[in-house]
C-alpha cells in the first residue's frame, strides 16, 4: 500500500509490521505543520492497510518528540486560523488514536514532550528507552495541558503524582514512567527497536479479531471517561493560546533560542 504522507512521517512495511517513524532528526522531532496533519491523518491510512496487523511508532535520531516547533507555535499569536486548525487536527489525533484497531507500540527512544508525550502514551504499549523521558510542559510555557496530557494521565496514574507532573512539565525518567504506569517497561536504547519488532511479531501472530476486538473493549473505558475532559481540555487550551503569558513566555524562549 502506498501511504500520501509527507517526508516528516514515515511509514515502513516489514511483513505484518508497520513501523512509523516521526522524521524529523535535526529538529528532534518536533512538530510542525505538515508533521501535525501527518499525525492526524496516518491511522486511517493504517487502517485500510490490509496486509497490516501491528504498528510499532518511534522516532529518528535522538528524540522521539520534542514537542511542538517554536515557529510553528509562535505563529498561533498572530493567525487565529492556523491556531484553530492546530487544536482541530490536535483533538483529530486524539481520537483516530483511540479508535484505531491495531495494536500501537511506542519504541520511545528519546525525549517525548507535549504532544509527543500524549502520543506515546495513548499507543497499546510503551517501550521506553533509559535514556529517554517523558515531560508535558503545557503549564510552563503558559497553556493548558489540553492536548491529552490533563485529560487521560488521571487515568494511568494516580492523580496526586501527575498533578505535581503536569503542573511543573519536570521530566519524567524512564523508570519512574515505569513506575507511574506511563510506559511499560525500561530496554536498553541498543536493543529498544529489536524488542519492539519482536513484540510486534508475537502480536502479529495473535488470532486478528480477538486481538482487535479486545482492544476496543479496552479502548471503551478510555474514550467513556475522556469525552468530557479532553472537550474541556482543548477548549481550555485555546483560550490560554491568546493569554499575554503564553506570549510573553514564547517570547522569552524565541529569545534564548536565538543566542544558542
Amino acid at each position: 500500500m502506498t501511504y500520501d504522507l509527507p517526508d516528516e512521517l514515515t511509514v515502513q512495511s516489514d511483513g505484518p509490521i508497520r513501523v512509523v517513524t516521526i522524521n524529523r532528526p535535526g529538529e528532534l522531532g518536533a512538530v510542525n505543520k505538515s508533521l501535525h496533519w501527518a499525525l492526524a491523518n496516518v491511522w486511517r491510512q493504517l487502517a485500510a492497510d490490509r496486509e497490516a496487523a501491528v504498528v510499532i511508532l518511534t522516532g529518528s535520531g535522538r528524540a522521539f518528540s520534542a514537542g511542538g516547533d517554536l515557529g510553528w507555535i509562535r505563529s498561533f499569536l498572530d493567525d487565529p486560523v492556523a491556531r484553530d486548525d492546530s487544536i482541530r487536527e490536535g483533538a483529530e489525533i486524539i481520537d483516530e488514536m483511540l479508535r484505531f484497531p491495531l495494536p500501537v507500540i511506542a519504541a520511545v527512544n528519546g525525549p517525548a514532550v507535549g504532544l509527543g508525550c500524549s502520543m506515546a502514551v495513548l499507543c497499546d504499549v510503551v517501550l521506553i528507552s533509559e535514556s529517554a523521558y517523558l515531560a508535558d510542559p503545557h503549564v510552563a510555557v503558559g497553556l493548558v495541558a489540553g492536548d491529552g496530557g490533563a485529560a487521560f494521565w488521571p487515568l494511568l496514574t494516580p492523580i496526586l503524582r501527575s498533578r505535581e507532573y503536569l503542573y511543573t512539565g519536570d521530566r519524567i525518567p524512564a523508570s519512574t514512567a515505569v513506575e507511574l504506569g506511563l510506559a511499560t517497561r525500561v530496554t536498553p536504547g541498543d536493543e529498544l527497536m529489536a524488542q519492539a519488532r519482536a513484540l510486534a511479531t508475537r502480536l502479529a501472530a495473535q488470532p486478528r479479531e480477538a486481538l482487535q476486538s479486545t482492544k476496543r473493549i479496552v479502548n471503551m473505558h478510555l474514550s467513556q471517561a475522556l469525552g468530557g475532559p479532553l472537550q474541556a481540555g482543548f477548549a481550555a487550551e485555546v483560550v490560554t493560546m491568546v493569554s499575554d503569558e503564553h506570549r510573553e513566555r514564547l517570547q522569552a524562549m524565541a529569545a534564548r533560542a536565538a543566542r544558542r
